[in-house]
């Protein structure tokens, strides 16, 4: 491997550094504050090094990994979501007797898991990166091994990487047997003749099977709320934002390999994406678990991102991206309230624990409000772009039928958030989450992540034009 494509790789490089940094400074002491300030100051680091290493793009490292624009914007979306949610952590783990220290070593290798997806240009890599990612997460989950509540949602994220891996790994061989190669670039040269069909076709059916588990889409979601629900906050946060991330990053550059999907491709992605915004919404509105809520939204929110796949353009491919920039800000800020309300015992995930916050904590109760306005898509807010930038995909391609499904299960959405709207501002009850006292790292965190909400929603040229020159390339 050439020098250069040493510097081509630099975040990546970086980030395992970090990795080992931290591995060999809890062998020597214990330390909280040490252990966040070096995961900090890796990812820091890591995302620095992008800009040295965007005047190489495009580069291939090897038949595995294409260093280009589209990957290093993703790359500093996710280290980005992953510093925040190291921030976020420090002050919910600090509450919690324990060691502690692994966790940021487990988020270290996870990021580096979705480094390597979004860089991926081979079947390879892909399956690499995702099971370091999978193993990374589901020890995250079940990292309170006393509580019951996230072993048992560390088990059934287990399962579920499990079955999403067998998918996979059977979907690739018989992509393998048909196209003799791995490299997603392969797709390409794919012949229109029956008996080819009949291997790819279901190797691409169980690969997006496989993908789907992972992204928490219908019919794949059962276990889903319950690992919101079992999950640290700040875990959670990230299982909802980072990791599928990079996961849509990748089927993204997957299927834009492909010039014409084949029909059958097109009807599961409708059925998927159908599925994925009804069950989302309408299983939301009885919940009365936040955390749930969350988790149900995640998966309506991956149905609409999906109806700008069936598109399959370079106008999809930029309202993706703007999309999941929003998704993750507003995530991001949502879950980032519900760890700073947490308490040593459990985390502020009730209904009840938000009722007349307004009249005790104002300013968080305001910037939830505006976390739940961006996830039902009012205007003045990122969520709104987002969703019209996907509407406009939608429209490119004809897919009225999707753009329908997407307007009413939206509307259906509109209650369960302003549900939560309405109990943040009634009168108190008996039951009540503890006043937390916010650090000021989680404090400017969510105070970042909120001018980002409205300034990009009334704003949104400059992150436009970022995201224009990234998927322009995209093949």
């Amino acid at each position: 491997m050439k020098a250069t494509d040493t510097l081509a790789l630099l975040p990546l490089i970086l980030l395992a550094g970090t990795a080992v940094v931290i591995m060999l400074a809890i062998a020597v002491k214990r330390s909280h504050e040490l252990t966040v300030g070096l995961t900090l100051t890796g990812l820091a680091a890591s995302f620095l090094s992008i800009r040295a290493t965007a005047a190489l793009t495009p580069r291939q490292v090897t038949s595995l990994l294409l260093i280009d624009r589209y990957a290093l914007f993703y790359l500093g979306l996710i280290i980005a979501s992953s510093a925040i949610v190291a921030v976020l952590s420090y002050q919910y783990f600090a509450k919690h007797d324990g060691q502690r220290e692994e966790l940021y070593l487990l988020l270290v290798l996870a990021t580096l898991g979705c480094a390597v997806l979004v860089t991926s240009v081979h079947f390879a890599s892909f399956l690499l990166g995702l099971e370091v990612l999978s193993i990374s997460l589901y020890s995250m989950v079940a990292y309170f091994t006393g509580n019951g509540e996230a072993l048992e949602a560390g088990i059934k994220y287990l399962i579920l990487a499990s079955a999403s891996a067998a998918f996979l790994l059977f979907g690739m061989a018989l992509i393998y047997a048909d196209s003799g190669t791995m490299a997603f670039s392969s797709l390409r040269h794919l012949s229109a003749d029956r008996s080819s069909l009949a291997l790819l076709l279901p190797g691409i059916a169980l690969t997006v099977t496989g993908i789907g588990f992972k992204l928490g889409v219908a019919p794949f979601h059962l276990w889903i709320p319950d690992v919101y629900q079992g999950a640290p906050a700040p875990v959670a946060a990230f299982v909802a934002t980072t990791s599928k991330t990079a996961v849509v990053a990748l089927l993204l550059r997957f299927l834009g390999t492909t010039p014409q999907q084949p029909r059958a491709v097109f009807l599961l992605f409708f059925v998927i994406s159908v599925a994925s915004m009804c069950a989302g919404n309408l299983l939301a509105l009885r919940q009365n678990n936040v955390k749930r809520v969350l988790a149900y939204s995640s998966i309506a929110h991956f149905g609409y991102v999906l109806v700008a796949f069936l598109a399959g353009t370079t106008m999809a491919a930029g309202a993706v991206a703007f999309y999941l920039v929003a998704y993750t800000v507003t995530i991001l800020t949502a879950f980032g309230i519900v760890t700073v309300l947490s308490t040593s015992k459990t985390d502020a995930e009730d209904l009840e624990d938000y009722r007349g916050l307004f009249w005790r904590r104002p300013v968080l109760a305001t910037v939830f409000t505006v976390v739940l306005l961006s996830l039902a898509g009012i205007p003045a807010t990122m969520g709104f772009v987002g969703k019209f930038y996907i509407l406009a995909a939608g429209a490119s391609a004809s897919a009225w039928l999707l753009m329908l499904v997407l307007v009413l299960t939206s509307v259906i959405g509109l209650f369960y958030y302003l549900r939560i709207v309405v109990t943040l501002f009634s009168a108190g009850s008996e039951r009540q989450a503890s006043m937390q006292r916010l650090e000021w790292g989680s404090g400017f965190v969510l105070g970042g992540l909120a001018l980002l909400l409205i300034w990009f929603g009334v704003y949104p040229t400059p992150l436009l034009n970022l995201i224009r020159a990234a998927v322009g390339g995209l093949n």
